[in-house]
């Protein structure tokens, strides 16, 4: 009943979107969104200490801030990296399954050495400013830079967010880590096992990672316990009030909005139908209409593949300017910074860390992380599209000569005028249904074409493909006789597409999910034994459900010889944190 009533708060909010903010217009308003949980995040990562060459993975898990149970409510979480000017580095925008998500940064050389400030978060959290949201430190040393200066300069007004005397709570009595040797030789295979010994009290989604313990004395991240000590007094709501300024939750996907106004009056104009379109193969169409104030929004749920989008105005009486929303940015004004500080005994250890990784990107290619595939986006819905290539038939110049020669079913109604467009013939054998004059959906490399006329003589030569359906559609609330999709061999259609009210712009997507390279030596196969070893972190397992009470894994050692911490952070399913560790040993055999 609870999560029932959070929907249908949320869903009155979103009905009645406004600006990049929302504001609260009345006590109505504002009770409810007092209904709606507010939310608190952790990110787990395998800093704080990153040098240029080395990647930073992170993994970010969204809570219900009264509960303590993963969010049902954000869908998108946010994790950036902030320098000392309070520049954001990066900002990933992480599509959460269940309030969990992940994702990694590669610190290329372009990022100087500095204090930084890993933050994590959803647009809902924003509301309670930056004391909601997930801050830790990260250090980034970049060696290929002559000028060291801000981390060997004396920071005394910096503070430091961490205290090292916090970082060693453990909770090993629910779930427990155990290898079958505490020494390994380089290159040796160590067994890993996880024992839950509570049942369900023990369910959740952890991370587990092996990295070399560091060298350099700098304070510990902050994992899961600290941060539940830490965080234990967030928000439990929103605090604004009436006539105050919000930022809405993205409960439904990716939230997609702005305004449109004319363009002679400069006034925002009412009840105009939008469509949205991402391009591509896999190309997505979501329509939408202006409200009141112009205003119009979408939510895009699925796994785009294009960074770009394409928002018209299907309205051609007069002309329009389309303003794409930008949520606003948190205020970091009071963030402060760790007090690390460089000293020249370590240059050694940097300088051989870094001729390390050098060698380690040599040979990348051989060490690959996968992108896992997403469900393929279904243009046709369900349909099974007759597909025309076209270079099996007999060329003709215009798209319009080639739907009348080539296309069966399809063709130009009205035409030779500025209403002529595209008709896809009914098939009555198979379906029951009234005639209609309904125009085809078209795309053309995913791009929707709201006026034919426009394309009729579109050049045929680039055309490599045509698929169409004879099905009805309904997009917003048009109908549609079936669909044409158009793909030209060099995909480039939105390179150059200008028409009349309408705006192409990129619209960031998710991080793509991963399968991260597992080093493996096996004795059969000898194609990585001249290939140098010298990972630092041995094993990233980002989410770990565990659902059961044992679970087994397996990892190789390094040619980097030293202390090696197996950790486990992270929360069971009624949000208890827990933080495991394990120390292992990396030696060179001993040859007598």
């Amino acid at each position: 009943m609870k999560t029932t009533q959070i929907l249908a708060a949320i869903i009155i909010l979103i009905a009645n979107l406004g600006h990049a903010q929302y504001v609260i217009k009345d006590g109505s308003d504002l009770l409810n969104l007092k209904k709606v949980p507010q939310e608190k995040a952790y990110v787990d990562h395998n800093g704080p200490l990153v040098l240029s060459g080395e990647y930073l993975y992170y993994s970010i898990h969204c809570f219900n801030a009264q509960t303590n149970n993963p969010t049902k409510i954000s869908t998108i979480g946010y994790v950036a990296l902030v320098n000392e000017a309070r520049d954001f580095v990066f900002e990933h925008k992480v599509k959460l399954s269940k309030g969990h998500g992940y994702g990694d940064f590669f610190v290329s050389t372009d990022i100087p050495s500095g204090r930084y400030k890993l933050l994590g978060y959803t647009q809902w959290m924003k509301n309670a400013g930056l004391s909601q949201v997930f801050k830790d430190d990260i250090v980034i040393i970049n060696p290929y830079l002559v000028d060291q200066s801000t981390l060997l300069e004396n920071k005394s007004d910096a503070i430091s967010s961490i205290s090292t005397d916090a970082i060693s709570v453990s909770d090993s009595s629910t779930i427990t880590i155990r290898t079958n040797r505490s020494t390994y030789q380089p290159r040796e295979k160590v067994n890993l096992s996880i024992k839950n010994y509570k049942g369900t009290l023990g369910h959740g989604f952890y991370s587990i990672k092996v990295k070399r313990k560091e060298e350099i004395d700098i304070p510990s991240s902050l994992n899961s316990v600290t941060y539940g000590n830490a965080y234990f007094n967030a928000n439990k709501e929103i605090k604004q009030t009436i006539g105050d300024s919000i930022f809405l939750p993205e409960q439904r996907g990716e939230l997609l909005y702005g305004t449109v106004k004319s363009n002679e009056t400069g006034i925002p104009v009412e009840n105009l139908p939008v469509v949205i379109s991402i391009p591509g193969k896999e190309s997505l169409l979501k329509f939408s209409k202006t409200d009141q104030n112009g205003n119009f929004y979408s939510y895009i749920r699925k796994d785009r593949k294009n960074p770009m989008i394409v928002i018209q105005v299907e309205d051609q009486s007069q002309t329009y300017t389309i303003e794409k929303g930008t949520p606003g940015s948190i205020d970091l004004t009071d963030l402060s910074f760790s007090n690390f500080k460089l000293s020249k005994e370590q240059a050694e250890y940097i300088t051989n860390r870094s001729v390390l990784n050098q060698i380690e990107n040599q040979f990348f290619s051989a060490k690959p992380d996968s992108i896992l595939q997403s469900n393929p986006i279904d243009i046709f819905n369900g349909g099974i599209p007759e597909v025309i290539i076209l270079d099996e038939y007999t060329r003709f110049p215009t798209l319009e000569e080639t739907l009348v020669e080539v296309v069966k079913f399809a063709g130009f109604r009205k035409a030779n005028s500025s209403e002529a467009y595209i008709r896809i013939g009914q098939d009555f054998k198979s379906y029951d249904e009234e005639y209609n004059a309904f125009p085809a959906i078209v795309l053309i490399d995913g791009v929707y074409i709201p006026h034919h006329e426009q394309i009729r003589t579109f050049d045929a030569r680039k055309i490599e493909k045509i698929s169409l359906t004879r099905d009805q559609f309904r997009l917003g609330q048009k109908e549609y006789q079936g669909i044409i999709s158009i793909e030209t061999f060099d995909e480039d259609f939105l390179d150059t597409y200008t028409a009349k009210n309408s705006l192409v712009l990129p619209f960031t997507k998710p991080v793509a999910k991963k399968n991260y390279f597992v080093q493996t030596y096996q004795t059969e196969d000898t194609s990585f034994n001249r290939i140098p070893d010298y990972r630092r972190l041995l094993y990233w397992n980002p989410l770990l459900n565990i659902e059961a009470s044992d679970y087994q894994f397996e990892f190789f050692t390094s040619d980097v010889e030293g202390t090696y911490e197996v950790i486990l952070n992270g929360f069971t399913s009624y949000g208890k944190p827990l933080h495991v560790v394990k120390e292992i040993e990396v030696v060179a055999k001993n040859i007598n």
